[in-house]
């Protein structure tokens, strides 16, 4: 955060930025030197930046709020930025552009025995842009709490791959008592997940109020590109080939198929997409009808269309967007790492822009 800005995350714990301010008098482009937050009170307050070089705002509020924080500030599409009322400080088209979610599909293997419980600790990574994983928990049908898949459940928030308009109170609400509903085998087990790099689809995000504290509204347009959706199926036929090893049978009950698990995967509520009968014999359509989420979105101030190679937001001076958001593909595991080394990278450049000497530790 800018040198400027300390009181900000002095209190980050208990506010919310809600727009940036620039000014425009006498410049070339606009110049951001501050920000209006609410603290927890909801008792709006200012913080400026110090007059000194080098001081500047950087915003990194993930793939879902920068460019929504860079909207409500007027930067972005200056038609959507005139139909929701805020005045346009830079017409940005690309805001929000390009969003993406690495789409996620597997198979639910019920076990006759206990099996570990496991979050995705493995990965194998295929030649052909999908990425095996698993998860597994000899609990998910316990009692209290609630029988449910975990991150998978529509209570734990699997339904953000619905539309933004179709995910109403009761619909995840009906999805929960659909799950609710299903065979007690079908608590005991794990999933065998693949999950696409890239992707090729894209998506858009567009402001659904001017209230900082209201979800945008955010597309991804699963597998729209058809090379996605052929990721998937070669993914599934590897999972395939997984299930049916030797090395799987002390987790699989006897005369078990393949198909059998597909359907009893498709009829899992993870999502509000209609289910189709043939989701057993295609695997395009079983991508299709059973696409989950890990939550892994990317994309909105991409790098060449918002920010430029610095991480500069385009048109304006004194500031920047830092995180996901900036992404224009993503690795098909947990991007954390990666989003960790681009804080780290940018913050070492900034620090030598501004010629602050570095301390460096030898090891011995």
């Amino acid at each position: 955060m800018a040198v400027g800005l300390k009181i900000i995350l002095a209190l980050f714990g208990i506010l919310c930025i809600t727009r940036v301010c620039y000014s425009e008098k006498g410049m070339a482009k606009p110049l951001a030197y501050g920000v209006t937050y609410t603290d927890k009170n909801g008792v709006k307050h200012n913080a400026y930046l110090k007059r000194i070089l080098g001081s500047e705002i950087i915003i990194s509020a993930g793939s879902l709020g920068s460019p929504q924080l860079l909207m409500l500030s007027g930067v972005g599409p200056a038609e959507h930025l005139r139909e929701m009322k805020i005045p346009v400080v830079l017409d940005l088209p690309a805001v929000g552009k390009g969003m993406a979610d690495n789409a996620m599909n597997g198979i639910f293997v019920p076990s006759p025995n206990p099996v570990e419980v496991s979050l995705i600790e493995v990965v194998g990574i295929t030649k052909f842009g999908s990425y095996i994983e698993a998860a597994s928990g000899s609990d998910f049908g316990a009692e209290s709490p609630p029988r449910h898949f975990g991150m998978f459940s529509p209570e734990i928030g699997q339904l953000a791959i619905v539309p933004p308009k179709q995910r109403t109170p009761e619909a995840i609400a009906h999805a929960i008592e659909k799950q609710k509903a299903l065979p007690d085998a079908a608590f005991q087990g794990g999933f065998i997940l693949e999950k696409i790099m890239g992707p090729l689809s894209k998506g858009q995000l567009v402001l659904n109020t001017t209230d900082v504290d209201d979800n945008p509204l955010v597309t991804f347009n699963y597998f729209e590109d058809p090379v996605d959706l052929q990721r998937c199926v070669l993914g599934m036929k590897t999972i395939q080939k997984i299930v049916k090893s030797p090395q799987f049978s002390n987790f699989m009950y006897p005369d078990t198929s393949v198909a059998s698990l597909e359907n009893l995967t498709s009829t899992f509520p993870v999502n509000l997409l209609p289910k189709h009968s043939n989701d057993s014999t295609s695997l395009e359509q079983f991508c299709k009808d059973t696409v989950m989420t890990i939550w892994h979105y990317h994309g909105g101030c991409q790098v060449g269309r918002v920010v430029d190679r610095n991480y500069k937001v385009l048109g304006i001076n004194a500031l920047r967007v830092i995180d996901g958001s900036t992404f224009n593909n993503s690795p098909g595991t947990n991007p954390q790492a990666t989003v960790m080394m681009l804080g780290r990278y940018m913050g070492v450049n900034i620090l030598r822009d501004r010629g602050v000497e570095l301390a460096t530790k030898t090891r011995r």
